[in-house]
Order: structure tokens, then C-alpha cells, then sequence
């Protein structure tokens, strides 16, 4: 009810959207990072046209509704993102705006600005006390985000009361000291105040800008507005009754009259918003058609043709290698391998270049007054790239992934062409043994050449056991019963799983029957030659356990 106003303005004069295609490319994002407000984002994707019925509004919160109480990612509604973490749609609205500013880069020639929307964020008193907002608005004012605008519902209430008793920044002078264009003390209920600082935040091309607007939480409910009240608890029917008597408004609940649903459909100016973006797409074709092509691969998510080739190089060339190496140096030779078959390719670390081995070769460096590059040092800001790669990635729709690399070097383990295939179903076998295995050992990372040790001692010993390599559970998981038996023999009761960290989710796969070989406690500072054996992750030990479970 506080930021309705402004989002009245902003969505019926401002955004460009297509209701009828959520997915269009070259749209606006809007992001509500104070995701407790969903109902506000409801109301707005159903009044404007998008196919969210309301049925699925009347079941706000329930279970099954479309209508959840912090609704994360449904584009096809158009719900680009919105958080219950507060402070993370922001951050994740400043990667969108990175993601923007690096595709204009790459695509958008004179009187050819194909990529050219903005990033809208809502965001509350929340959103700037926690400490990512911090870290991605100092990125986003240091790149020079000028398509990124945010609007500040500056109500001066949280879930505990008035938030002066904990919260007494200087949000503008913060947000300046950040390089943004600050917009302060804007009337959340004047229209034309509203839109005069749009359209200044839009003409302010250099820096990202925040719209500092002075709202009232609840406004319009005449006993609970500017109280926390109105943050966390429901109305009441009294109250709702009372507010609509205030707010003049006369109709049946759930009950649009047929001149504002009509005023408030969006679909047709979307579809001529998108038509002459596609116009002006299709000159852009006739002029750079290497371009356009590569633009419609990549927002299409297809790999380029040669991906699957060049893959295959790549890891033929890598598998030779026979000297032990630090994973993440055989992650940066990945890299170094996979990026020039992958013109998208973008990477980057928080300060910790040279550690992690990120830097790939021929990367070029993205920099505030340069962004056609594809590599980006994003400081000590750790949180906020993170959450920032979310809108970069714009929701990868099976999930992020999470590669785990040492630093001490491992030996190279050996594998045949299809074990190198399996790898790819989260778990294969690596080594095997005559007949049906009296034990299978499972690791995964820096245990396996650990467990390859002692496998190969006992089986030259007389025992019968088998090493499953398991570097992914959760695709391993995935696979088809009959993949996972192959694996992992529901007959073979001896298991022992192998993890430097936490025995939690092993369990699962050894049973009552099995061990797990890992730390259940802090672990210790020195060198893998120290503490592996300290912690007993050595192939004397592991091969200790099998005779165990075997005797």
C-alpha cells in the first residue's frame, strides 16, 4: 500500500514490458527486493495483463498458489526475481544492470542500441541495513551502472517498530559516497514528483541512481498506517473496510471496474514496444549479420555449434596430463581451454585472482570506463558478486553449480573413455574387481587418490572391493535406478565413503551397515602433507576400515 503510488507511475508510464511475451529480451527488469511486498507485484502483473488469474491471487499465501508470500522466479508470469533475503534482490538487480551494460558493450552499435533496457528495483529499510547492500551498490556505483535505478521506500518501519531505535544512516550521503545519483525526499504520493525524479534518474546515463522516496507503511489504513502494524500482520476486516472508506474506493473486493482494467492493460503497448524493437532488430541483421546471430545464440541459451567438438579436445588434452597438480590449476586449464570455444564466457574473483586461478588466458579485463571485456575483479565483495551473478545469469534454470578446488597437488587418475562419460551422472566406478565386490569405497576430490591407494593394495591382497568416484551426489541422484544400482549394488551391505568435511549426507549411501570416514568438528590450520594424516586420510587408514568391514 506505501509504494502503490509509485508503482502506478512507474509501471504505467515508465517500464517497457510485454505482458503478452514476459520473456522478451531487450524489457525492462523489476526487481522487488523487499519481497514481503509480493502482493503489490501481484496486483501489478495481474492488472497489467500477464497471465496470473485471479484465482491465484485470491489464494495469496496459500499452498500451491502461484501467489507465494516471497515469490523467488516465474518469468512466464513475469516475476523476474524477488527475495525474502532482504537486500538480495538488490544485489541481484545490480547484476542484471552488469549484465545489461556488458551485452551493449559486446552488441549495440550507433543507431543500433539493441540491448538498451533499464534494471527497476523496489527496496526498504531492510534491503540497506544488511550488509550486501553494502557491497553490491559500492559495485554498481564503482562500474558506473547508469541503467540501475532504485527507489528507496523510505517508511522508517521494520517488523520491531520504528527502525530510528537501530537505523540512523545517512542513506543519501551513503549512497553518494557510493557514486550514485541521488534523488532524495521524494513524495511517495505525488505523481509528478514521482516522474520528474524517473525521468532524471533516466537522463543520468554515468551512475546509478536512488530514488529516496518518503512513503507511509499501510498508507490508507487509518489506525495501522506508519506502524508496524502494517508490516507484519494482516489488517483485519474492520480496518480494510475502514481504509477503502479513506482511500475512496467503493468496489467489491476483488472487483475492478471495466474503465481502470482498461486503463491499466498494458498488453498492446507491449506488443508495440516489442514490435519495434523487432524492426529495428531486423535492420541490425542486414547491417551486422555475424552480430545478430551470435545475439540470438546467446539469448536463446543454444551452445555454439562447435561446442560439442571443441569439448572434446578439451578433454583429451587435459586428460593426458600425468604430473599431480592442484585442482585449481586443472581448473584454470580448463579455462584456459574452454573460453575460446565460448565467445559468452565471463569470469572473475573477489580479490583472489592469483589464488584461485581464475584469470584465464587471453581474458581482457572489464573496467568502469571499458566494458567489452569478459573477465572482472570484483574487489572484496565476496556476498555481493555472488548474489550479483544471480541477475548476470538471469536464474539458470537447473541452479548455480559450486566447483570445489584444492591447493596442494593430486595425482591424475586414469580413465577410460567411458568412465570419463560417466563422470558426467555424478558417480561411476573407478576401479573394479573381480566378481561381486565385498566392499565398495566411495569419495569424491582429493580423497580419491587417497582411496586409489588403498583399493589397489587390498585387491592385490585377495579382497574384492570397488572405488566409486562421486563427484556430483546430486546428479548422481538424478540418474535412473538402474544407473545408480550399477553404482552402488543394493547386495554389497560394506560401504565406506571418504569426505575431508562433514560425514552429513553420506550416510545415505553407506547405510546402517557402512562407515564414513570424514570430521565432524572444526578442522585445523597447516599443510594437506599434516593434516590429512592427523584427521586419518591416509590409504594405510582407509585400507584399515575396509579389513574392518570385511572381516
Amino acid at each position: 500500500m506505501g509504494m502503490a503510488d509509485i508503482a502506478q507511475v512507474l509501471w504505467g508510464d515508465f517500464l517497457k514490458h510485454n505482458p503478452a511475451h514476459p520473456e522478451w529480451v531487450d524489457r525492462d527488469r523489476f526487481v522487488l527486493s523487499n519481497g514481503h511486498a509480493s502482493m503489490l507485484l501481484y496486483s501489478l502483473l495481474y492488472l497489467t495483463g500477464y497471465p496470473l488469474g485471479l484465482d491465484e491471487i485470491k489464494s495469496f499465501r496459500q499452498l500451491g498458489s502461484r501467489c507465494a508470500g516471497h515469490p523467488e522466479y516465474e518469468l512466464k508470469v513475469g516475476i523476474e526475481t524477488t527475495t525474502g533475503p532482504l537486500g538480495q534482490g538488490l544485489a541481484t538487480a545490480v547484476g542484471m544492470a552488469l549484465a545489461q551494460k556488458m551485452l551493449a558493450a559486446q552488441f549495440n552499435k550507433p543507431g543500433f542500441n539493441i540491448v538498451d533496457h533499464y534494471t527497476y528495483v523496489f527496496a526498504g529499510d531492510g534491503c540497506m541495513m544488511e550488509g550486501i547492500s553494502h557491497e553490491a551498490c559500492s559495485m554498481a556505483g564503482t562500474f558506473g551502472l547508469g541503467k540501475l535505478i532504485a527507489f528507496y521506500d523510505d517508511n522508517g518501519i521494520s517488523i520491531d517498530g520504528k527502525v530510528d531505535g537501530w537505523f540512523r544512516d545517512d542513506t543519501a550521503k551513503r549512497f553518494e559516497g557510493y557514486h550514485w545519483h541521488v534523488i532524495p525526499n521524494v513524495d511517495g504520493y505525488n505523481p509528478e514528483t514521482i516522474a520528474a525524479a524517473i525521468r532524471s534518474a533516466q537522463a543520468e546515463t554515468s551512475r546509478p541512481s536512488l530514488i529516496m522516496c518518503k512513503t507511509i507503511i499501510g498508507y490508507g489504513a487509518p489506525t495501522k498506517q506508519g506502524t508496524k502494524s502494517a508490516h507484519g500482520e494482516a489488517l483485519g476486516a474492520d480496518e480494510v473496510a475502514r481504509a477503502r472508506k479513506e482511500l475512496n474506493w467503493p468496489y467489491e473486493p476483488f472487483v475492478i471496474p471495466d474503465e481502470l482494467a482498461a486503463q491499466w492493460d498494458h498488453r498492446k503497448q507491449g506488443q508495440a514496444a516489442e514490435q519495434a524493437w523487432k524492426e529495428l532488430f531486423a535492420r541490425y541483421q542486414k547491417e551486422f549479420p555475424d552480430l545478430a546471430r551470435e545475439f540470438e545464440r546467446r539469448t536463446a541459451r543454444e551452445l555454439p555449434k562447435t561446442w560439442g567438438e571443441h569439448k572434446a579436445q578439451v578433454v583429451e588434452a587435459l586428460g593426458a596430463q600425468s604430473k599431480p597438480q592442484a585442482t585449481r590449476q586443472s581448473s584454470q586449464a580448463v579455462l584456459d581451454f574452454l573460453a575460446p570455444g565460448l565467445p559468452e564466457f565471463f569470469g572473475g574473483s573477489a580479490d583472489l585472482t592469483p589464488s584461485n586461478n581464475t584469470q584465464f588466458k587471453n581474458a581482457v579485463t572489464i573496467t568502469p570506463e571499458s566494458f567489452a571485456g569478459n573477465y572482472m575483479h570484483y574487489g572484496v565483495r565476496e556476498f555481493g558478486m555472488t548474489a550479483a551473478l544471480s541477475g548476470v545469469a538471469a536464474i539458470e534454470h537447473k541452479g548455480p553449480s559450486l566447483l570445489v578446488f584444492t591447493r596442494q597437488a593430486l595425482p591424475q587418475q586414469q580413465r577410460t573413455p567411458q568412465q570419463k562419460s560417466d563422470a558426467a551422472r555424478g558417480g561411476y566406478v573407478l576401479i573394479d574387481c573381480e566378481g561381486t565386490a565385498q566392499c565398495v569405497v566411495i569419495a569424491t576430490g582429493s580423497e580419491v587418490g587417497i582411496c586409489a591407494e588403498a583399493v589397489k593394495a587390498a585387491n592385490a591382497a585377495g579382497l574384492r572391493i570397488r572405488l566409486v568416484s562421486m563427484p556430483c551426489t546430486e546428479v548422481f541422484d538424478a540418474q535412473d535406478e538402474a544407473y545408480r544400482e550399477s553404482v552402488l549394488p543394493k547386495v554389497v551391505k560394506a560401504r565406506l565413503a571418504v569426505e575431508a568435511g562433514a560425514t552429513l549426507g553420506w550416510w545415505k549411501y553407506v547405510g546402517t551397515d557402512g562407515r564414513v570416514l570424514g570430521i565432524d568438528r572444526f578442522g585445523a590450520s597447516g599443510k594437506a602433507a599434516d593434516l590429512f594424516p592427523h584427521f586419518g586420510f591416509t590409504a594405510d587408514n582407509v585400507g584399515r576400515q575396509i579389513r574392518e568391514l570385511t572381516g
